[in-house]
């Protein structure tokens, strides 16, 4: 099937078939295809080669970090100008599409990348990109039909990148893709999701269809329980296509915003010591956020409570903590390799996130600093 949405998503088991077809579309003849190590590692780029090799050219960038970099951009930047490409493939988890959303960025872009950041008034800068396709092969971040990219900078800055001309031109949705998955990053991406639909659904932004898409994708998640599944059974076709599902739909809700939990997020994934995964990071300081948020939301913890299938009374940052539990996720932040002396360059980086914009309740300095030390001991 084909989702209506800004760029109709291809959504189904063996929809890396429409690949050949959809390049055509877009008249890319000769790809650059941003993945990551790991995936090259296993075989998985050779779908993707058995697929196009007859009749396209196509160069391979397979050293996308963990947290995509300035530095990993320019060099996939130099291989796409060299080899004169004509398009951008992101293939793997959000890292690699965010980084090929940059490189589709820079490929017809004048200047430095950092110019183009929300974080310098870069937003209105963002003209048409050359054309980019993202396949994901987990089911987290969404970067498939979002507006956004993230990239750590030179100088350490963990920044946003946003316009709808960085929403890639096609996603292709294939949830046998993750069937690979292993239980941790099955964990971490789905934690991804879950954050984005409810951080999403908490924006004070009015946007009722956006919130019903959360809510959507929260069903998907916890009440049918779609990640628990997929957790304990990687081969559970169903619960990999429940997972994918929440995982595009959590997308298509941010697009109202997110908040505190993202802010705190970003500032601890800029750190190249740690490298610490970003929805991890989310689940684990998704539940101290909620304790923080309750009293501003009105009566949004009942409306998720429900789609998560609970009585409308629970104690929603528990049962998030619960979730965490059952998935391997860590209990805080100092499990996570995060020291007491990292906390005031996380604050400081925390608080010029653009995510706070729409944050139900934004902290204060004094505020920040329990958040983060919190996150650290909870």
């Amino acid at each position: 099937m084909q989702l209506n949405y800004f760029n109709r998503p291809y959504f189904e088991n063996g929809a890396i078939g429409k690949l050949p077809e959809v390049l055509k579309i877009y008249g890319i003849k000769n790809p650059l295809i941003c993945t990551d190590p790991g995936l090259s590692s296993i075989g998985m780029t050779d779908k993707i080669r058995d697929l196009i090799s007859n009749d396209f050219s196509s160069i391979y960038y397979e050293e996308t970090p963990a947290n995509p970099t300035e530095n990993a951009v320019n060099e996939a930047l130099e291989l796409y100008k060299t080899n004169n490409c004509d398009g951008v493939i992101g293939f793997g988890g959000g890292s690699s599409i965010d980084l090929a959303k940059a490189v589709a960025l820079m490929a017809n872009h004048e200047g430095s990348l950092l110019n183009y950041s929300v974080n310098e008034g870069g937003y209105g800068k963002i003209t048409e990109t050359v054309p980019m396709i993202a396949i994901p092969t987990t089911s987290g971040t969404g970067s498939e039909v979002s507006i956004g990219s993230l990239i750590t900078m030179n100088d350490g800055r963990k920044l946003i990148y946003a316009s709808p001309h960085l929403m890639p031109k096609a996603a292709i949705c294939d949830p046998e893709l993750t069937l690979g998955l292993p239980p941790v990053l099955t964990a971490g991406a789905g934690m991804d999701a879950l954050t984005h639909c409810i951080e999403a659904i908490l924006s004070p932004i009015n946007d009722p269809p956006a919130e019903a898409v959360g809510i959507d994708g929260i069903e998907k998640i916890i009440k049918e329980e779609s990640l628990i599944r997929a957790y304990k059974d990687g081969q559970d076709k169903e619960a990999r296509w429940g997972m994918m599902m929440a995982s595009t739909e959590g997308a298509m809700a941010f697009q109202k915003g997110l908040g505190a939990v993202h802010s705190m997020s970003h500032a601890l994934g800029a750190n190249q010591e740690l490298r610490l995964h970003h929805g991890t990071l989310n689940a684990v300081l998704l539940p101290t956020v909620l304790r923080f948020n309750q009293d501003c939301v009105g009566n949004k913890y009942s409306r998720i409570a429900r789609a998560m299938g609970q009585d409308e009374s629970i104690d929603l940052a528990n049962e998030i903590k619960k979730l965490n539990e059952k998935i391997g996720i860590p209990s805080n932040l100092r499990e996570m390799g995060v020291t007491e002396d990292l906390i005031p360059n996380l604050v400081a980086h925390a608080k010029e996130d653009p995510s706070n914009i729409t944050t139900p309740r934004l902290p204060s300095q004094e505020e920040w600093e329990k958040l983060c030390r919190i996150g650290r001991a909870f």
